[in-house]
């Protein structure tokens, strides 16, 4: 008898590659513990598996320092002598998650004290989108691709050109991106990301509760998501970060070559080297000219 095929091309068949932050910054301040936090997980990812036989999940585990794979249930499989159950499921996982923590932790780039409290959330859909891509050129048939962000830390503004690469690379490839936000604030970035990918964007109320909005909410499959009601994002943040000082802006200056973004006015910008001529700068000058007499 052959053996089953290792992609399925059903429209119920899914890829979820989970990128869960680990910061310890963020869970040493966060009401919910970083272990119950984990066993929601878990129970989730363990459902999910179990929705249908041939559901792939890839764990992606994103520090302050570093951010690498963890977990990938279809080399699992193939390489493991057990029988595939929770147990085994949840003990390479944490083992895995064990060791990546501490490497971060020793990478001390700017280390707990240095005060750094976003994680690598650029890295860690790179990452993720490097790997759909490897599962896309791997032949004509796959499953459906999405990606899951269960993040914390809040947003870090010198990641902004990175991560909206990669919103952006993952809405070209047609790869939604899904948000669950359990941090204090609302997360600019992953509401954006969600919004322009078709994602689903959460921030739960309850966190004891988070198994059920994971299940209940992110289990489904894209196909069946046309039949459901899910959460909608009410007051995406927009705003954009400037290049010079990193800071999030309401109003700003754009350079026309390469659309960098600054919050004052240079004579050269500092991304592509071009130089803003004198009739820019006469613009500006006239329009807020104008301003002022109408104020007047």
């Amino acid at each position: 008898m052959a053996p089953a095929p290792s992609k399925l091309y059903a429209d119920d068949v899914s890829l979820l590659l989970v990128l869960l932050d680990t910061n310890p910054l963020f869970w040493s301040n966060c009401a919910l513990p970083f272990s119950k936090f984990i066993s929601h997980v878990l129970a989730f990812l363990n459902a999910f598996l179990r929705l249908h036989q041939l559901n792939q999940v890839v764990v992606i585990a994103t520090g302050y320092n570093s951010c690498d794979y963890i977990y990938d249930s279809s080399s699992a499989t193939s390489g493991s002598s057990g029988t595939g159950k929770m147990p085994v499921f949840c003990s390479k996982l944490l083992e895995n998650l064990e060791e990546f923590v501490i490497r971060d932790e020793q990478l001390e780039k700017g280390g707990p004290g240095g005060g750094i409290a976003s994680s690598l959330l650029s890295g860690a859909l790179s990452m993720a989108l490097c790997y759909i891509q490897r599962v896309f050129r791997s032949g004509p048939l796959h499953p459906h691709p999405r990606i899951l962000c269960l993040h914390g830390s809040q947003d870090g503004p010198e990641q902004y050109v990175a991560i909206m690469n990669s919103i952006f690379s993952a809405q070209h490839s047609m790869v939604p991106i899904d948000s669950c936000y359990v941090g204090a604030q609302n997360s600019a970035f992953l509401q954006q990301a969600s919004y322009i990918t078709g994602g689903v964007y959460l921030k739960p109320q309850l966190l004891d509760g988070l198994f059920q909005y994971l299940s209940t909410v992110y289990a489904t499959d894209l196909y069946s998501r046309g039949a459901l009601q899910l959460p909608k994002s009410v007051g995406v943040d927009f705003r954009a970060s400037c290049f010079c000082h990193k800071r999030t802006i309401d109003m700003g200056y754009i350079c026309s070559v390469c659309l960098s973004i600054f919050c004052k006015h240079h004579k050269k910008c500092s991304t592509c080297g071009s130089v803003f001529g004198q009739q820019a700068q006469s613009d500006v000058a006239s329009s807020s000219n104008k301003r002022k007499m109408s104020d007047s």
